[in-house]
This record gives structure tokens, C-alpha cells and sequence, in this order.
């Protein structure tokens, strides 16, 4: 997209408070501290985090929040007091370093796009060294099969919607916090980032839990001559009775442990489980 993020699936956060360390903090002190040693004006009794895999923060907020308004389509009006994101400035507009593929807004009626390369070596070769110009070349997948998108071709890449086809989105930024400047450390598929993201890494695969169906190549990349192992491809989780060809576990401690630890309830609800679901009955 216009500003990449480094990792695709953390493209969209909406939530009560997106620190995840500050509010597992401050609910963990609340729990345990009287109401006259610990005061917040708003309290926090849910902390809700929602992101998207495989589509860039700018792709559903890069003009936010101003949405054009043209006729025909749905309205958008931000309230007045609305900050400006770190998006699409007039500076990427004029002089997108992706000169050959300048950002543009999709309409309405362009409201699907397909999911993007977003292979380990694709996204590094995107990034270009972070010249960030090069990721129509190596990460746009053409959408074939929808014609009011497919004409675009490699373009796609770059389209943004603004608010007056997101509606949705952009009026749940207008109540919950959102995440500007989040930037993943890691290049590569769902899987990675997502295990990245609740521990902080990707490494320490649980050698005696892995199955190496073949299905998806080098997901799992074995280092000191086998005896250690790292996440660098899309497994499916070990347990996962639906999961094939490649699974995996990884060892080590992540944000739910750090929860439990704290007597703090959560849940983790991830679309491609209840797809694998829906397919396997």
C-alpha cells in the first residue's frame, strides 16, 4: 500500500486501548489494588483487539477522516474534534515513491480485493532495503474473476478505500482507539505475525510437536543443525485436529500466559478456524 506496513495481517486495530502491555497492567492492578489507591476516569473492563491478516493499515484508513462524499454513495462525516492519521499525506500523493503505480481511491462499487502476495522473500523484496517502492512489482496479485477490480491488475496494490465504503470501520474508529503506527518485525504469512504478535517471536518450535506434511514448503526453517527451529511459513497449530499438511507448536511464554498468571479471563477467535470448521462438517 501507499505507507507499508511491514506486516500485512496487522493492518486494522480498533480496541478500548491498543497497548496491549498498559492495559494488562492497569486490569491486573485494578484487580488487586482498592478503589482508593488506584482511580481511572474510564476504567477498563474489556480490552477488545481486531485486526485483519494480509491488508495494510492504509488500505481502510489512508485518508481518514475525511471520506470524499460523492454523490450516491454512503456519507461519512467525521466529528469535528477527529485527529488526522499518519496516512495518505499530500506528500505520498504527489510523490509516491511506487511511481509507476500512484495510490487511488476504490469506489463503492470496487468493494473486494483479493489478498495480496505477502510470501517472506516477496514482502522483503517489496521493502527494497526500505525504500518501500517496489511492492506492486512484487507483492499485487491480480484479481481475476472480479471485473470491477481485475482491470487494475497490478495497480491494486494501491488502492485505498475511504469512508464512504468502509462506513463501518471508519465510525468504529470514531469510538475506539486505533493503531496508526503499528509496524510489525517480521516479513512473511498469517502465521508468523500472529504468533509474533502475542509473543514477541517466532522461534522455539517445540521439535517433538511438529508435522512436516510438504503443503506449504519452508514453513518451519531448522537452525543449529536441527536441533532448534523457527516459524517462517504458515503451519497449522499442532492440536489443531482440522490442521494439515504442516503443524507445529511452539514452546515459550506469550500474552495469554501472562494473563492466566494474573487470573484474567480471554479468548483468541481467528476466522480461518471456523472455515476449517464450516469445511470439514
Amino acid at each position: 500500500m501507499i505507507r507499508k506496513n511491514l506486516r500485512w495481517m496487522s493492518a486494522v486495530l480498533l480496541a478500548v486501548n491498543l497497548v496491549v502491555a498498559m492495559p494488562i497492567s492497569l486490569m491486573a492492578q485494578s484487580q488487586s489494588s482498592s478503589a482508593a489507591s488506584f482511580h481511572t476516569t474510564t476504567p477498563i473492563k474489556h480490552l477488545v483487539v481486531i485486526f485483519q491478516e494480509n491488508v495494510s493499515f492504509d488500505h481502510y484508513f489512508a485518508s481518514y477522516p475525511n471520506a470524499q462524499n460523492l454523490e450516491g454513495e454512503s456519507s461519512f462525516y467525521a466529528k469535528k474534534d477527529t485527529p488526522a492519521v499518519n496516512g495518505l499525506t499530500g506528500g505520498l500523493t504527489a510523490a509516491n515513491p511506487n511511481t509507476d503505480y500512484p495510490p487511488f481511491r476504490l469506489d463503492p462499487a470496487q468493494n473486494y480485493t483479493c489478498s495480496q502476495n505477502h510470501d517472506y522473500t516477496h514482502e522483503q523484496e517489496a521493502f527494497d532495503s526500505g525504500l518501500m517502492d517496489k511492492f506492486p512489482e512484487f507483492t499485487a496479485n491480480v484479481c481475476t474473476g472480479y471485473p470491477d477490480v481485475q482491470e487494475l491488475g497490478a495497480a491494486i496494490v494501491m488502492g485505498w478505500f475511504d469512508g464512504n465504503t468502509v462506513t463501518a470501520e471508519w465510525n468504529y474508529a470514531q469510538h475506539f482507539a486505533m493503531d496508526q503506527n503499528f509496524f510489525g518485525t517480521n516479513f512473511g504469512p498469517s502465521t508468523v505475525g500472529a504468533i509474533n504478535v502475542i509473543s514477541g517471536m517466532t522461534g522455539n518450535v517445540d521439535l517433538n510437536h511438529v508435522i512436516a506434511g510438504g503443503g506449504f514448503g519452508d514453513d518451519i526453517t531448522y537452525t543449529n543443525g536441527g536441533t532448534s527451529a523457527s516459524v517462517t511459513g504458515d503451519p497449522d497449530p499442532y492440536w489443531d485436529d482440522c490442521g494439515a499438511p504442516d503443524q507445529a507448536s511452539v514452546l515459550g511464554q506469550n500474552i495469554g500466559d501472562l494473563l492466566n498468571a494474573r487470573k484474567i479471563t480471554w479468548g483468541w477467535f481467528q476466522g480461518g478456524l471456523l472455515r476449517r470448521l464450516s469445511l470439514a462438517e
